[in-house]
């Protein structure tokens, strides 16, 4: 699944491709699941309104129409969103439908525009969705109201992630991270590179892990994150970016699938992968060492 880098990487593509244009039509095509919307809402909301801004929440997508409704998108783990008219774009899982022919069988949904562009919805695997909120209500879904905030803002400071790690004091720090209702859009690659880079061990209760350790964390996470979104993301072998080019993150990670090479402080030692949190998780056992503490 998208992690938030890769996810901002694909809003920013399609804010520059789409903010602007007119919706004309939509076609949905065979699974209601990825558009889940009645067809007299389309007529409504959708046909003739404008494309006014695209904007991210954690892992979702949120497009705006001047209808004062919004398209809130979720690509999952095999979604693409693919753009075409005279450029051609495609944003998501990298198979055949980024550059084939479209709509093809794994096209869902596509929004025709007045100008004789198309954006095209695919998901093979129909896990993904294309889902038409009233503006207002959208911040009041339920997923708006249990995601926590974003690490990539101002005010998410690492007095402000101490604060909730703490409500999750006896779980595994890594288990915390990758809980949406702690920390907004952190998956298992960017858990794994931040907690590798502060030290510690992701099966730490969090309990056991120090203001100071969380303050490193923090500075950490926000910096990986940065650092993924600057290279168009990880792709994670299953993503690419708004210009259908894979991201380049994982030429820098430094422990995630890196098992058996060797750890970038300890040329001597390799990184070992084990199981956090039901998710395949990567240390190096000289820099990540696991409390007493927590092995009680």
């Amino acid at each position: 699944m998208p992690e938030l880098p890769e996810v901002e990487t694909v809003r920013r593509g399609l804010a520059r491709l789409v903010v602007g244009k007119q919706i004309a039509s939509v076609s949905v095509y065979e699974s209601p699941k990825s558009f889940p919307n009645s067809p007299e809402d389309v007529e409504q909301f959708v046909r003739g309104a404008t494309i006014t801004a695209v904007n991210r929440r954690a892992k979702v997508l949120l497009v705006s129409l001047s209808s004062d409704y919004m398209f809130v998108i979720h690509l999952k783990m095999t979604g693409q969103l693919v753009y075409v008219g005279k450029e051609r774009f495609g944003a998501g899982h990298p198979n055949d439908s980024l550059i084939g022919v479209l709509p093809d069988r794994s096209t869902r949904v596509s929004i025709h525009f007045s100008d004789d562009t198309t954006l095209f919805f695919n998901d093979q695997r129909k896990f993904g969705w294309v889902k038409l909120y009233p503006t207002i209500e959208v911040p009041n879904i339920d997923f708006m109201q249990k995601v926590g905030p974003e690490p990539l803002e101002d005010d998410f400071t690492a007095a402000v992630m101490a604060g909730r790690l703490r409500h999750r004091n006896n779980t595994t720090i890594k288990a915390a991270l990758l809980d949406q209702s702690v920390i907004a859009g952190v998956g298992n690659i960017y858990a794994d590179e931040s907690l590798w880079g502060a030290k510690i061990h992701p099966a730490t209760r969090v309990r056991d892990v120090s203001d100071a350790q969380l303050a490193v964390l923090h500075d950490e996470l926000v910096s990986v994150l940065a650092l993924s979104i600057e290279k168009g993301g990880s792709t994670n072998h299953t993503y690419v970016n708004a210009e259908g080019q894979r991201g380049s993150y994982m030429d820098f990670a430094r422990v995630f699938r890196r098992d058996e090479l060797a750890c970038p402080r300890h040329p001597d030692v390799l990184i070992e992968k084990l199981r956090v949190a039901g998710r395949g998780t990567h240390i190096c056992p000289v820099c990540q060492v696991l409390p007493t503490a927590t092995l009680r």
